[in-house]
């Protein structure tokens, strides 16, 4: 009897050895474990933040690369503005007359004669008709002329601003408008078309679907202008089915052969000269498309143009994905 409680102690003292390894390798695993994760979130924090900051530097030399048009966009409506402040300078010297004459009248210190003669004489020497017709026109291009500077640089510091994912529900034509309107001066050399249909409103990051339209017209644009001796062309459609939103964009530029479509989002890689691309911009548009669960396939022929189809889910409630 004692011999057999002998065992079964040596037995339970054993096995319970044995139980206080495996929990003190089980704590060493778990904390181990948990110091990996850790890490891992850091990283992703870490991986996050630097992929802002590349995609906010494509922006700032895309916007490079804009400034000459942009410039161009400005200049045109800012002359005739600075042209239309000239002319109306040149009729204070009445108006103020005008002015001075109606206040003399009204304060009582000249007759309604006089005030008579003094009109007739000064618009013989101004000819008031003339200034009011032209008064009229000089203001009416002058806030033309105004609300055209403030559009483009509204739509420059749309593009330009930090990417800062706030998702809400919009209409993605919006974007593709801005995108059409920053580059206006760029496309002059192409052909664009544009078909639309109506698209479902989608919760997305309009900043951002902006910048994937900015890249790809640029890139569609490029090569169309290292085709001599043909018009440009190109062709944008947006269009929805019940569950996705469809973007193509095609041009009948000089094409991709198969290695170079095999490498186009890989990140640096350019076929543009250097100095010319970051070797970026593709590389951002498949991140985007991809943060809002989309996709972007690629058809292209030497010689005969490339073909940019961007499929969206429509999102109607928040995704965690998404944030």
């Amino acid at each position: 009897m004692a011999e057999d409680d002998y065992n079964y102690k040596k037995a339970y003292l054993r096995e319970k050895a044995e139980r206080d390894q495996l929990e003190v390798l089980l704590e060493d695993k778990t904390r181990k474990l948990f110091c990996a994760n850790q890490e891992l979130k850091e990283k992703l924090s870490m991986l996050k933040s630097q992929q802002v900051t590349i995609m906010q530097t494509d922006k700032m030399a895309t916007l490079g690369t804009l400034s000459a048009g942009v410039a161009h966009e400005i200049n045109n409506p800012l002359a005739y503005v600075m042209s239309n402040v000239e002319s109306i300078k040149y009729f204070k010297p009445t108006l103020h007359s005008l002015m001075q004459i109606s206040k003399q009248f009204i304060d009582k210190s000249i007759s309604a004669s006089e005030l008579e003669a003094q009109l007739v004489k000064l618009d013989q020497e101004t000819n008031i008709d003339f200034i009011l017709e032209d008064l009229d026109e000089l203001l009416g291009d002058t806030h033309e002329g105004l609300q055209r500077i403030a559009a483009i640089v509204n739509n420059l510091l749309n593009f330009a601003r930090p990417k800062n994912n706030l998702l809400a529900m919009a209409d993605i034509t919006e974007s593709l408008n801005g995108a059409i309107k920053l580059l206006a001066n760029q496309l002059k050399s192409c052909q664009v078309e544009c078909d639309y249909e109506e698209l479902p409103l989608s919760y997305c990051n309009l900043s951002a679907i902006n910048q994937v339209f900015v890249n790809i017209l640029l890139n569609a644009k490029y090569a169309c202008d290292l085709v001599d001796g043909k018009q440009g062309k190109i062709v944008i459609k947006l269009f929805s089915d019940e569950k996705n939103i469809y973007i193509e964009i095609a041009d009948n530029g000089c094409g991709m052969d198969e290695q170079t479509k095999s490498h186009i989002f890989e990140p640096f890689y350019t076929t543009k000269p250097v100095g010319k691309g970051t070797g970026m911009g593709m590389a951002i548009v498949y991140n985007v498309l991809k943060e809002h669960n989309g996709s972007i396939e690629v058809e292209s022929e030497l010689g005969e143009g490339t073909l940019m189809r961007c499929t969206m889910p429509i999102t109607l409630m928040p995704e965690s994905s998404l944030n």
